[in-house]
């Protein structure tokens, strides 16, 4: 059974990378937002302590919006639609936070206790995640190499970190 939610968890989380992405690209991303905000409420639904599980949420959004608008005010990204505020993280970028922050507990758990793992597999993933949505048009990258560099960086740190955090306000039920 484990393994047919974490399946769930993951076409539900590519599905909403794409929504998400390619919205804020054909510059519509508040559908991006409103999928993700649907799979949070089933998240949470499905969650035994849904209160840990949306307080991880809540963390892992208040500390990606500094980053992030510090990746633009630096930048090394931009994106040309779905910002509120100028030099800001555009909303639907958190929503792709929100997005990796409910698959945590579900897909990254075998991550716990392999730092070193989680902070490769952050290294490769988080960089290649932002140059396909590039690709998709949803961001700008003016110099490849040197963002994708930092972000490389970035997401060593990132991936760890949310796991822990995850561990630490686990409120998914799943066994480990």
């Amino acid at each position: 059974m484990r393994s047919h939610r974490a399946l769930l968890y993951a076409l539900a989380g590519q599905a909403g990378w794409f929504v998400c992405v390619l919205s804020a690209a054909r510059d519509a991303a508040w559908l991006g937002i409103v999928f993700v905000a649907a799979l949070l409420a089933l998240h949470l639904q499905q969650a035994r302590r849904p209160y840990q599980e949306l307080r991880l949420v809540l963390w892992v959004v208040v500390l990606a919006a500094p980053w992030e608008t510090l990746l633009i005010r630096t930048g090394l990204i931009a994106y040309p639609h779905g910002a509120v505020w100028a030099g800001f993280v555009p909303p639907w970028l958190l929503a792709l936070w929100v997005l990796f922050a409910i698959q945590v507990n579900v897909l990254f758990r075998w991550l716990r206790g392999r730092r070193r793992l989680a902070m490769a597999l952050g290294a490769i993933a988080g960089p290649l995640s932002f140059r396909a949505g590039a690709a998709l048009g949803a961001a700008h990258i003016p110099d490849m190499l040197v963002t994708l560099g930092v972000l490389a960086v970035g997401w060593a740190i990132w991936m760890p970190l949310l796991v822990w955090m995850g561990e630490r306000s686990d409120g998914t039920g799943a066994p480990p």
